[in-house]
């Protein structure tokens, strides 16, 4: 088994991450495994990072980043539904770094209590998402990072997924510096991942 990042392990063609067991991190759930499986540079999450994670549904994801982060670490779980997040509570009960939080995350101020965060993870099918990232980016410090998981679709059903790609893009430039996309094929379609920075 191989460390090819923080914390992420590659044998052949799985990946992995390890907390107080080995979890398998399968690209066709969770959409950071499949950005680091089609060749993903630049992935910001490491050891003893404090993350805001919005979007954060039943935890599969939240997992692993509590896996990398550590015990020194700690993952905000941001999450709308209120029949989601008793899945994303019972799959995070045994981690003691992750705290779910019943939010919208449009209205951030509801939970502005959690202060500066080193890292944003977004993963919400809504047709505003990089408003939703810019509300959530003043928990960011300038010269830290957060990783958009893009649905073109959830933006605009109709129009070309490439089209919806070079408007976001375009939008978040206004603001950040981009690091790095990948598309997300063959694991998710119509999918583009985005790491940026403040």
């Amino acid at each position: 088994m191989e460390q090819i990042l923080p914390g992420i392990y590659k044998k052949k063609d799985k990946l992995t991450t390890k907390g107080k067991s080995i979890e398998v991190w399968n690209p066709y759930i969770s959409k950071p495994a499949a950005a680091i499986l089609n060749g993903l540079k630049d992935f910001p999450l490491k050891k003893g990072q404090k993350v805001l994670y919005l979007g954060a549904a039943h935890g599969t994801t939240v997992s692993h980043f509590s896996n990398i982060v550590g015990d020194k670490g700690l993952i905000y779980g941001v999450e709308i539904s209120t029949k989601i997040i008793s899945n994303l509570v019972e799959k995070v009960k045994k981690k003691s770094n992750v705290v779910p939080l019943l939010e919208d995350a449009r209205f951030p101020e509801k939970y502005g209590w959690i202060g500066n965060v080193d890292l944003i993870y977004e993963d919400i099918a809504q047709r505003d998402p990089v408003e939703i990232l810019k509300r959530n980016t003043k928990f960011l410090k300038k010269g830290t990072y957060f990783m958009l998981a893009l649905k073109a679709k959830s933006i605009d059903s109709v129009k070309d997924v490439k089209v919806t790609y070079e408007n976001v893009l375009k939008e978040l430039k206004k603001d950040f510096e981009i690091v790095e996309t990948i598309t997300l094929e063959p694991y998710e379609r119509d999918h583009l991942f985005i790491v940026g920075k403040v």
